[in-house]
């Protein structure tokens, strides 16, 4: 087992649904040397009780809970309240391997990494989806080295390089986590590490894939174009799936 601990920091937002399944998977986790930090965008369901629930499962457990709401926010604060050094940002709906943060310390130590993104995998049956989720994967290897790119649900860091470049911008709505590696990538090496995470699917399901693959096309060209948007050009919303 590596000596490298790491701050997990799940964002949450009415998640009482999916948030326990997380939990479950970090609690069967082969590595041990981590701290599960919870920050909560003020959830009008049961998502800190359920957090609160499975506090014992960990060594080191920490709920905190913010008055506004963001997703950037969220992972700011839970940077600033994180122990270790390494991080890795996930979303409450995503799902790991028993051996995910194993993995992931070894490939990061290994490759001297200090930001990385994770590989996207989903276990839907829907072709159309899982052809949709390949893509996007297949894309961020793709791009890496010219126009680097990751998914928010699983972002590997340190405090160091979220010191550095200001953390994620607050002001940005749609692909914040881009912009967050891209700026990293500017001062230290980034790659696309073999982990794999599970992704939520839901969004594709209520809003289509092709749409949802055409929306962000558009954000990332305008990206490349313009710039982050920083004026909510293209509307995203933080926590609007169906429940």
């Amino acid at each position: 087992m590596t000596d490298m601990p790491m701050s997990v920091i799940i964002i949450t937002l009415n998640e009482e649904k999916t948030l326990g399944r997380l939990m479950g998977d970090l609690k069967q986790q082969t590595a041990k040397n981590f701290e599960v930090i919870v920050v909560d965008s003020n959830s009008e369901d049961r998502t800190v009780a359920v957090a609160m629930e499975h506090g014992a499962d960990f060594s080191e457990f920490s709920v905190v809970e913010m008055d506004n709401r963001g997703t950037s926010l969220g992972r700011n604060t839970g940077a600033e309240n994180a122990k270790y050094e390494h991080l890795v940002f996930l979303d409450a709906d995503s799902r790991v391997d028993v051996d995910f943060i194993e993995k992931a310390q070894t490939v990061m130590k290994k490759a001297g990494l200090k930001v990385a993104g994770g590989r996207m995998k989903t276990n839907n049956s829907d072709t159309l989806i899982r052809l949709g989720i390949k893509s996007f994967d297949w894309g961020m290897v793709l791009t890496q080295y010219v126009f680097p790119t990751a998914v928010g649900a699983c972002i590997f860091s340190t405090k160091t390089v979220h010191q550095e470049i200001g953390g994620f911008d607050t002001r940005i709505s749609l692909c914040e986590d881009c912009d967050y590696v891209k700026r990293a990538s500017k001062t230290h090496k980034f790659r696309m590490i073999p982990v794999f995470f599970e992704f939520d699917t839901r969004r594709l399901t209520e809003q289509g894939v092709i749409k949802t693959g055409f929306t962000y096309l558009k954000a990332n060209l305008y990206r490349m174009m313009f710039g982050e948007m920083t004026k909510n050009q293209i509307p995203y919303e933080f926590g609007q799936h169906g429940q």
